[in-house]
C-alpha cells in the first residue's frame, strides 16, 4: 500500500466542471502528489464536475445532498483527523488559488517563528508585499477594509488579508475546527480569524500568488453578497462571545 503523507490539500468544490479540471492537472503539472495526499469534497455537484475529477488521482467524497462551503471543509478535517494527517492546506476549486502557493504554505506551517513556535494557521495573502497582483472591485475593497479595522480592533493583530480560503492548518487547528460549534458552515471567513486569534491560536501570513475567477459562477455574487455582509455583521460579535464563553468554562490550571 501507498505510504500516507503528512499533508493533505482538500479541495471543497460545488458546480465547477469548467475549472477542477486545470486546478487538477496545475497541481499534477506542479507533482503536489509527491508531497500531499489531495481530497475533493464534491458538495452535491449537478454538473459535471464529478467525472472531471475522476479523472485525476485524487480521493474524492460526495455529500449526496447540498451542505455548504464550511460543512464541506468541516468534514474535510475530520477526514484529515481520522486518517492521521499532520497538516492540511484548503483551496478553492474554481481556479483562484494557484496551486505553486501549496509549497511555501506547507514550508512555513513546519517552520518556528519570532517566539520559536510553528504557526497553527498560515494564511495566504493577496495584499502583502510579494503578493501577485490581484484585481478587486470597490466593494469588495470596503468589505475587506472593514473586516482589518474589526480584526485588528478586536484582537490587536494585523491581517493583510482576512477572507482568504488559502489556508495552511495545523492538527491542532484543524482538530478544533472538526467539533461541532467551532466552525461556521456557510462563510467562514474574518469570523474564524477572530476567532482563532482570540483562542490563542497562532497565525502567521505570507504572501501569495491568485487569479480572478474566469469561468462560472462564485458563491459572493448579486444579493449573496449583501447577505453574506449582513451575516458578518452578527456572526463576529457572536464568534467574541462564544469564545468568553469557552474561555470561562475552562477548567483552572
Amino acid at each position: 500500500m501507498e505510504e500516507r503523507k503528512e499533508l493533505l490539500v482538500l479541495i471543497p468544490v460545488h458546480n465547477e466542471e469548467e475549472n477542477i479540471g486545470s486546478v487538477l492537472g496545475q497541481m499534477a503539472l506542479r507533482r503536489i502528489q509527491d508531497m500531499a495526499d489531495i481530497l475533493v469534497i464534491n458538495d452535491a455537484s449537478s454538473d459535471a464536475s464529478a467525472q472531471e475529477i475522476r479523472k485525476w488521482p485524487v480521493h474524492m467524497l460526495t455529500n449526496m445532498e447540498r451542505m455548504g462551503y464550511g460543512t464541506s471543509l468541516q468534514i474535510g478535517y475530520r477526514y484529515a483527523i481520522d486518517n492521521g494527517y499532520r497538516y492540511v492546506i484548503q483551496m478553492d476549486g474554481d481556479g483562484q488559488h494557484d496551486a505553486c502557493n501549496i509549497p511555501p504554505v506547507f514550508q512555513r506551517l513546519r517552520e518556528k517563528g519570532d517566539g520559536g513556535e510553528h504557526p497553527d494557521i498560515v494564511l495566504a495573502s493577496r495584499f502583502m508585499e510579494g503578493s501577485a497582483e490581484f484585481p478587486v472591485i470597490f466593494l469588495k475593497r470596503v468589505a475587506f477594509g472593514w473586516f482589518r479595522f474589526l480584526i485588528r480592533a478586536i484582537t490587536k493583530r494585523r491581517i493583510a488579508d482576512p477572507t482568504t480560503g488559502l489556508q495552511g492548518l495545523s492538527r491542532r487547528a484543524f482538530t478544533y475546527y472538526g467539533q461541532k460549534g467551532h466552525f461556521d458552515d456557510k462563510y467562514p471567513d474574518a469570523n474564524m480569524v477572530i476567532q482563532m486569534l482570540l483562542l490563542g491560536f497562532r497565525v502567521a501570513e505570507i504572501p501569495a500568488v491568485m487569479h480572478a475567477r474566469k469561468e462560472g459562477r462564485s458563491m459572493h455574487r448579486g444579493i449573496r453578497t449583501a447577505w453574506y455582509m449582513c451575516r458578518m455583521c452578527f456572526e463576529i460579535p457572536a464568534v467574541v462571545w462564544r469564545v468568553k464563553l469557552e474561555k470561562r468554562s475552562r477548567p483552572a490550571r
